[in-house]
Parts: C-alpha cells; structure tokens; sequence
C-alpha cells in the first residue's frame, strides 16, 4: 500500500463524488477552511476505496462521507459533526450536538443520506475541482 495511503497528514474525507449535496458540501468545507486542513477523495477513486479497505469499510456500506483523521475513522453524523469541531470557530459549538443519542443522529444522516438524489440531484461524473481546489483533493 503506498505511503500516502497509510500515512495521512490531514484529515481526508470520502465523499460521494456523484452527490451534489456531497460536493455542495465539499465546497463549504473548503471555503470554510482558509489553512486548508482537510483533504478530500470520492469514495469511487481508487484511492478512495483503498482508505476504506484499510479501515475495514466497504463502500457498500458507507452512504456518503467518511472522516480519516490520524489513524481514526469516523462515519455518518460522527465523521459531520467531527469536520465541524475540526473547523472550529463558529462551527466547534455544534459538536453539541454529539450529546443526542448516536441512533437518532444515525437516523436522521440516513434519512437524508437516503433522499439526497431524489432532493438535490446526481452527477454523471465525480466532482472535478478547479485549479485551485486541485491541491486540497488527493489522486
């Protein structure tokens, strides 16, 4: 497995690359990101389903986003809720919100993880980021 796979120096998120909500998200995370901390990788790439196998994760049975931080995974409303407290700011306040009960967070990630082409539509083909996107997304 190449070196870039297990030795991640930032936090990665897999994201449904054919999801505009995904991608819509991508983007806010992005712009709300001025030092540029995460990286992102659709979990169709390559690279995307080698970071799952190497956690143990199927793409199967992953909706749409999954956080790597160091040597951690975090899946569903965790892996949301940990790219907030990652951004910090404005936005660390809301890991409050993992004091609701983790099936009932679940419960409402899926609903809408569920709905999200019906509600907000699906790509032909995987987000393309711009040029200067291109650095923060890995092969």
């Amino acid at each position: 497995m190449p070196a870039e796979i297990t030795n991640l120096k930032h936090p990665t998120l897999l994201f449904d690359g054919y999801c505009n909500l995904c991608s819509w998200a991508v983007l806010t995370v992005i712009k709300r990101d001025p030092q540029h901390i995460f990286r992102f990788a659709s979990l169709q790439s390559g690279l995307g389903q080698a970071l799952l196998g190497q956690h143990g994760l199927l793409l199967d049975d992953i909706d749409s986003v999954v956080l790597i931080h160091n040597t951690s995974y975090s899946i569903k409303s965790d892996a949301v809720l940990d790219v907030l407290r990652l951004l910090g700011g404005y936005y660390r306040p809301l890991g409050i919100l993992k004091f609701l009960p983790l099936s009932f967070r679940n419960w409402l990630y899926d609903w809408v993880a569920e709905n999200r082409y019906a509600w907000f539509g699906k790509k032909d083909v995987c987000m393309i980021p711009t040029l200067e996107q291109e650095e923060l997304f890995l092969p």
